[in-house]
């Protein structure tokens, strides 16, 4: 079966899925995900744990109406191999059913290989309440006048192609690489997507998980450029954001001579937490 590769696509369409087959231990599906979810010429991180999410969910709240009410709350996802934008294929295997949790695996596969592997821990959502907030929440809930904002004529924008589906602009104060200049390993950004997608929270809180590997690797503001690969990613989703733009905040623990690791909080325009993640990359080639 092959489908129509549109150049640009809006993020909803990487939820679309069409049932190949199902029987007794694994269902099916078939997508598209468009040059647009790219960094590079390869797909995503994020949009691929998204993708395979949405794979997840229609098994599980189509086998069983009682839990159609909820979510992936997280995800583990080891990356075998970097698939190209195009036609995909999702193979999913239910491995509990309960009341409060479940647990799928999902493979994305391409050309006959699987490329990603996923388990999902299924759940429900937090409320749009909070108890209580960390203090590194205080970043602003909109771009700042001089944040650095993605263009098609910018270094950034011909790599992030991501910019193209979505409004991503960098603080600067904390992007020194912007500049030239080293600081520590951490980022800030905001991303929204457009309007069509914004008004669907199926979409949101979709988005929400991609977010939640949406900045450069932290090591550029150290000096270290190139492709840094993910060895391995877990991915929390909390809630569904409200309407406006999402906050990116990505640090590092430690950056050594081979890996680092980069965590992302991904918080809405009231100020609560939609989105972690915590990933394992190696830093780029020297050159």
């Amino acid at each position: 079966m092959t489908r129509q590769l549109a150049t640009d696509a809006p993020f909803s369409q990487v939820l679309d899925l069409t049932e190949l087959t199902t029987d007794a231990d694994t269902a099916r599906y078939t997508g598209v995900i468009a040059p647009t979810w790219t960094i590079g010429p390869k797909v995503h991180g994020g949009t691929m744990v998204a993708a395979t999410a949405a794979a997840a969910t229609r098994l599980l709240t189509e086998t069983d109406e009682s839990l159609a009410q909820m979510a992936p709350i997280a995800a583990s996802t080891d990356f075998l191999g970097a698939p190209d934008p195009g036609e995909v294929e999702y193979a999913v295997r239910i491995r509990k059913k309960g009341r409060q949790i479940c647990l799928a695996d999902v493979d994305l596969v391409q050309n006959d290989r699987t490329l990603v592997r996923t388990a999902f821990t299924f759940g429900h959502l937090d409320s749009a309440r909070t108890r209580w907030t960390g203090p590194d929440t205080d970043m602003p809930a909109e771009p700042v006048d001089e944040a650095f904002r993605y263009s098609d004529d910018s270094p950034m924008g011909k790599i992030v192609h991501v910019s193209r589906g979505a409004h991503m602009v960098i603080d600067p104060t904390w992007g020194e690489f912007l500049q030239g200049e080293t600081g520590p390993p951490r980022l800030r950004l905001w991303i929204r997507p457009f309007d069509g997608d914004e008004a669907d929270p199926r979409v949101r809180a979709a988005f929400a998980m991609m977010a939640a590997d949406i900045s450069p690797p932290v090591p550029m503001n150290l000096g270290h450029f190139g492709w840094s690969p993910t060895v391995q990613m877990t991915t929390y989703l909390r809630r569904v954001p409200a309407l406006g733009w999402l906050r990116v905040i990505a640090s590092a623990r430690e950056v050594g001579e081979r890996m680092f690791d980069e965590d992302h909080l991904v918080i809405d325009s009231t100020g609560a937490v939609v989105a972690q993640s915590r990933q394992l990359a190696l830093i780029p080639a020297a050159r």
